[in-house]
């Protein structure tokens, strides 16, 4: 069973991204496309399929919500690390500009900017510096795959949070690098990292902020709860092809649409968007 998401402060994650000392920007217009070093090592970004669904009854502003909760998780298959550098002028501006850091086989780095913004999340649950946008979350009807609702996510703070079996990997996977807890606390920073390395996942558990989406008043049937990651591939990455993964559920009223749902998973489909019954 993977770990529950834990923040963890720890100055080796410094010492283990800062041995990286040649770097090279690759600098383009904005907006325009960012050329690889075919031999650069590429982060694979393997979204695991939602997982814990639960459903809730709240009350905001006096009126009645229901919310769907679930677990979220995304793990690096690749052979290169997902570094994330996030860089603001002053306190002034609320969000950093993010960069990807991409290493080279012969230690040097290069950099691809515009792949985002961070952002400093002040929630119970969250008090520090996410990375926009990362991973989204879709509930779509099963037929016809209409979107229902959007999420309310609000980021990722990430890091090497749990490890994965390494024969997924083509290479055993190194020590974590990244175990900081992405600036807690700490509003007034100027600059931010985060990521994943290869052979590791970062995790959130149900009811974090952000980790639902709002049910009220869908009709009950069959759906499928949809992780999409990267999308649009601001960040690059060996692989595209699995960067969604889905579960089909049926959604029950016993009592009508003002009682408590029933949520039923029926199929899990860990490298697909679509998940239909018995394919």
């Amino acid at each position: 069973m993977r770990p529950t998401r834990r923040l963890i402060v720890a100055a080796a994650a410094v010492a283990a991204v800062a041995a990286i000392a040649v770097s090279v920007v690759l600098a383009r217009p904005a907006g325009s496309d960012v050329e690889i070093p075919p031999d650069a090592l590429l982060p694979d970004l393997d979204p695991v399929a939602p997982s814990g669904l639960q459903a809730r009854i709240v009350e905001i502003d006096g009126k009645r919500h229901v919310r769907m909760s679930f677990s979220s998780a995304a793990e690096n298959v690749g052979a290169g690390v997902l570094w994330i550098r996030g860089a603001r002028s002053g306190i002034g501006s609320e969000t950093m500009d993010a960069e990807q850091v991409i290493r080279m086989p012969d230690g040097s780095t290069v950099t691809k900017p515009g792949v985002g913004n961070m952002r400093y999340i002040v929630d119970p649950t969250h008090q520090h510096w996410h990375l926009e946008p990362f991973m989204i979350y879709e509930l779509r009807k099963q037929k016809g795959f209409k979107l229902v609702r959007p999420d309310e996510k609000t980021g990722f703070c990430l890091g090497d949070r749990y490890p994965f079996n390494p024969k997924r990997l083509a290479t055993p996977p190194g020590p974590p690098e990244f175990v900081s807890s992405c600036g807690l606390g700490e509003t007034g920073l100027l600059s931010v990292e985060e990521g994943i390395a290869p052979g590791y996942g970062d995790d959130y558990r149900q009811w974090l902020d952000g980790q639902w989406i709002d049910i009220t008043g869908v009709s009950a049937g069959r759906y499928v709860l949809v992780h999409r990651v990267n999308v649009g591939h601001p960040l690059a990455e060996s692989n595209y092809a699995n960067n969604a993964s889905s579960v089909l559920l049926s959604l029950a009223w016993p009592t009508g649409k003002q009682g408590f749902p029933k949520i039923t998973v029926l199929r899990t489909c860990s490298k697909a968007a679509r998940c239909p019954q018995g394919a």
